[in-house]
């Protein structure tokens, strides 16, 4: 099992591993602070022994850096990993600000989550909606906001499959099943959200600042889509 530094403190920029395989251009550690892409989420970038990390995916229960060079280090190899720092800290940011989105979206309307991409810069939300009503959805927004000013604790655990799927709207993806896990990992926004998630987050949701809706669209039959940024 590889050791998830991320799950443990998401913010812990360089770390040390050992390589365990290296097929050409790619390498899987037995321990990384890399988050691979998934849930509408970027891998990380950053390097491993100085070489260039391009991405970070999952594959079945393996993290795999891929290599920005054709390279090969050899097993057993001790290595020092690190972050592409500012992105990664843009990224946590923008997953708990969709987080509070949803939170709110779901809180008001009873919307779910039809999509999403996460990026550094600006990222997109789609949510189940029959009316595009773009103040009421702006208002919305608003609310996200002033639970910023709040300043409310973000922290993660683990429950039990039973007692986490007793938590209302603990998965908000519209047509997605619960994780076929027997542990689920929690991300909770206090007072405001509980979620089953497996991505990296902020310690509070005031590090976001402050969300910027920078445009609505209609997606098709009851699916909007709002783009969004953060205040720097």
């Amino acid at each position: 099992m590889i050791r998830k530094i991320f799950w443990e403190d998401a913010y812990i920029r360089e770390f040390e591993a050992t390589v365990l395989e290296s097929p050409e251009g790619r390498v899987i550690l037995d321990a990384t602070a890399f988050n691979p892409r998934g849930g509408g989420l970027p891998g990380d970038t950053g390097t491993i022994a100085g070489i260039q990390v391009a991405d970070t995916v999952k594959e079945d229960d393996s993290i795999i850096h891929i290599l920005g060079a054709q390279v090969q280090l050899a097993a057993g190899m001790k290595v020092n990993g690190a972050l592409d720092w500012e992105r990664r800290y843009r990224i946590m940011r923008m997953h708990t600000a969709a987080h509070a989105l949803s939170a709110v979206f779901n809180r008001r309307a009873g919307a779910l989550i039809t999509g999403n991409r996460i990026e550094p810069e600006e990222s997109r939300i789609d949510f189940s909606l029959d009316n595009m009503d773009r103040e009421l959805m702006t208002s919305y927004v608003g609310e996200v906001n002033r639970e910023i000013g709040r300043n409310p604790a973000v922290t993660s655990y683990f429950l039990p499959r039973d007692e986490a799927m007793k938590i209302p709207a603990v998965v908000k993806l519209a047509g997605a099943s619960p994780p076929d896990v027997e542990n689920f990992r929690i991300v909770e926004i206090d007072g405001l959200d509980t979620q089953a998630d497996g991505g990296v987050h902020v310690k509070s949701l005031g590090e976001l600042k402050g969300i910027v809706p920078v445009k609505f669209e209609n997606k098709g039959k009851s699916n909007r889509r709002l783009y969004f940024r953060l205040n720097d």
